[in-house]
């Protein structure tokens, strides 16, 4: 089989799926180098660098560079096919020996750039997938992303409120219920409280020294809580990559924001710079009214709690987070839960359509 010095793929990679991937690779293993451009045009819905990000991810041994492309394609218009090859020339200016494309336009590319043109599984027989397909329907795509695409696309649901109303009840409720429904969402995660697993090292570190402590005498200072916040976001994102389209969380790092109210007082401003950091979708805010208070050795806030889930409802609410207020029996709460995560569902993944293209 024929190999080249400097092969080239180019597309738009909205979103890169298992397609784009076999492509590009195929084209790696035929090639000294290779390089890959994203070409993006600014109406479209997912931004160029994120684009870039995921294919670099995927594909470290090569080169990936991204390029506006905001000219609409008619392969039948040699006027716009010059002005498209002034952005690939400019994104890509060495020689080209060999252009590898799953698409009928793919020979006069190649001519255009002075090389071979190698097609790739114009069928997709392979991978019978295409960006239109995961932009209609990302969940029936899901098996066809690779991680960093799945993380993005992932609708995160938070669970939090104050002490002891049900938080881990409800996400690990939710997560079996979404389970449940087989298919990809048999991998539905849920993501614990690290806050909790801080807490109780902070305890055990406490008796080391101090063997007859308990947790009221455990001290948190302002510097705690950045760690928490940021441990939690890293967790939430690697259960997202192997995970469903759902990904329900234990609290969150924008729940660290008011529990370092809670134990120290005031606000931290770098906890609320790690929370803003990770878009979440919807939150979920547990009410204390009709749970009883279960002491478990890390809570002494019963008094607390209307206090608490006032503050939580006041900062979601101040911050324009999306989220419904959970009450009633444990069922009661479930149903209410999964009714609102469905209509997430439905109501998700809005892609702008792309440039039209006359082919």
């Amino acid at each position: 089989m024929k190999r080249f010095g400097h092969g080239l793929v180019l597309g738009k990679f909205y979103p890169p799926h298992a397609g784009h991937h076999h492509l590009v690779r195929t084209a790696r293993d035929r090639c000294d180098r290779l390089t890959v451009l994203v070409c993006a045009a600014s109406v479209e819905s997912v931004p160029l660098a994120d684009r870039v990000s995921w294919m670099r991810e995927a594909h470290p041994d090569v080169t990936v560079v991204g390029a506006v492309d905001d000219i609409r394609m008619d392969v039948h218009d040699p006027v716009i096919w010059d002005a498209h090859m002034a952005v690939f020339t400019a994104a890509v200016p060495e020689p080209v020996d060999a252009v590898f494309t799953s698409e009928t336009y793919g020979e006069e590319l190649g001519r255009r750039f002075g090389a071979e043109s190698v097609c790739v599984d114009p069928g997709r027989t392979l991978f019978p997938v295409s960006g239109t397909a995961v932009r209609e329907d990302p969940a029936g795509c899901w098996d066809f992303l690779e991680p960093p695409v799945r993380a993005a696309l992932a609708r995160r649901v938070v669970v939090l409120g104050a002490e002891s109303t049900g938080t881990t009840t409800l996400a690990g409720d939710l997560a079996r219920h979404y389970r449940a429904r087989g298919g990809i969402w048999a991998r539905t995660a849920c993501v614990d409280e690290y806050g909790r697993e801080f807490s109780e090292r902070k305890l055990a570190a406490l008796r080391a020294r101090h063997p007859g402590a308990q947790w009221e005498d455990v001290v948190f200072t302002t510097d705690d809580f950045p760690l928490i916040a940021e441990v939690q976001n890293a967790r939430e994102e690697a259960a997202a990559r192997t995970g469903s389209p759902v990904l329900f969380c234990d609290t969150d790092s924008f729940a660290t924001t008011v529990w370092h109210e809670r134990y120290v007082g005031g606000r931290n401003p770098l906890v609320e710079r790690t929370a803003d950091r990770v878009r979440h979708h919807l939150w979920l805010l547990t009410d204390h009214e009709g749970v009883p208070f279960e002491d478990d050795g890390l809570r002494d806030g019963e008094e607390l709690r209307p206090w608490m889930t006032d503050r939580f409802r006041a900062e979601l609410t101040r911050t324009g987070r999306r989220f419904i207020d959970i009450a009633g029996t444990r069922g009661e709460r479930l149903a209410a839960a999964v009714e609102a995560v469905d209509a997430l569902l439905a109501g998700s993944w809005r892609f702008a359509p792309p440039l039209p293209e006359n082919r």
